[in-house]
C-alpha cells in the first residue's frame, strides 16, 4: 500500500500552532507588562524603563518564570506518574493490568533513534530522557522566577525606602512562595480536571479523548 503524502505544515500543524499561540502571547504580555511597570514607575515618580530594560526586569522575568516552572512542574510529574499510577476510565492512563515497563521497547529496531540502536550509557540515559529534561526546565524556570522575584521585591523595597535583601535570603521570602503556589495549585487542577473528565466526557476526533462510543470504564491504552 502507498504511504500517503502530508505537507510539512500538516505534518507538523499541532507544534506550529501552539508555538505560535506562544509567541502570540509571550509578545502581548510583553506587550502589557511593560506598559504596566511603566505606570508602577510613574507613581513613584521615576522614569520609564525601555522595552529593552523592561526584559531585563524583575517583572517581566518573575512573571515569565513563574509560569513556566508551574508547567514543568506538572507534566514532568505526570510523566513520572503515569508510569506507576493508573486512573481507571481515564484516556490519560495506561490500563489498570499493563506492566510498568515492558523490556521489548528498549530492543532496537532498524527505524529506532540512535540512543537506541547504540544501546549501553546512551540508553540507560535516553529510556528517561524526557522526565530528566523537563525536572531540568523546571528546575532552570524556578532559579529564573526566584532571581526575577528577588529584582522586583527589591525594586518595590527601594522605591518605598525600605530594607532589600539578599539574593539566598530571599529563597525564605513568603512573595516567592506565594507566587509558587499560586501557579502549581492550578496546574495540578487542570491536570486532574484532564484525567477526571475523559472518563466520562469526549472530544470527537481528539488523541485525548477515548472514542464517542467507549464505555467510561475503558481507560485510554486498553
Amino acid at each position: 500500500m502507498e504511504q500517503r503524502k502530508y505537507s510539512f505544515l500538516f505534518r507538523n500543524g499541532l507544534s506550529l500552532a501552539l508555538g505560535s499561540l506562544m509567541m502570540l502571547s509571550l509578545a502581548g504580555q510583553i506587550y502589557t507588562g511593560w506598559k504596566e511597570h511603566n505606570e508602577f514607575l510613574l507613581d513613584y515618580l521615576q522614569p520609564p524603563q525601555t522595552l529593552w530594560n523592561y526584559l531585563k526586569s524583575g517583572h517581566f522575568i518573575q512573571a515569565t518564570f513563574e509560569n513556566w516552572e508551574s508547567e514543568f512542574l506538572q507534566i514532568g510529574l505526570f510523566v513520572v506518574f503515569t508510569i506507576f499510577l493508573r486512573q481507571k476510565g481515564s484516556s490519560e492512563s495506561k490500563a489498570c493490568d499493563d506492566d510498568n515497563f515492558d523490556k521489548a521497547d528498549l530492543k532496537a529496531k532498524k527505524d529506532s533513534p540512535w540512543a537506541v540502536r547504540k544501546g549501553g550509557i546512551y540508553l540507560r540515559f535516553y529510556k528517561h530522557s524526557l522526565s530528566v529534561v523537563l525536572f531540568f526546565i523546571f528546575a532552570l524556570s524556578f532559579f529564573l522566577h526566584w532571581y526575577g522575584s528577588w529584582l522586583d521585591f527589591n525594586e518595590k523595597q527601594f522605591l518605598e525606602n525600605k530594607p532589600t535583601e539578599q539574593f539566598f535570603e530571599y529563597v525564605q521570602n513568603k512573595k516567592l512562595w506565594f507566587e509558587s503556589f499560586q501557579n502549581w495549585q492550578s496546574e495540578f487542577v487542570s491536570m486532574f480536571a484532564i484525567i477526571f473528565l475523559s472518563i466520562y466526557l469526549r472530544q470527537y476526533g481528539s488523541s485525548q479523548s477515548k472514542p464517542v462510543n467507549a464505555s467510561h470504564d475503558k481507560t485510554g491504552e486498553e
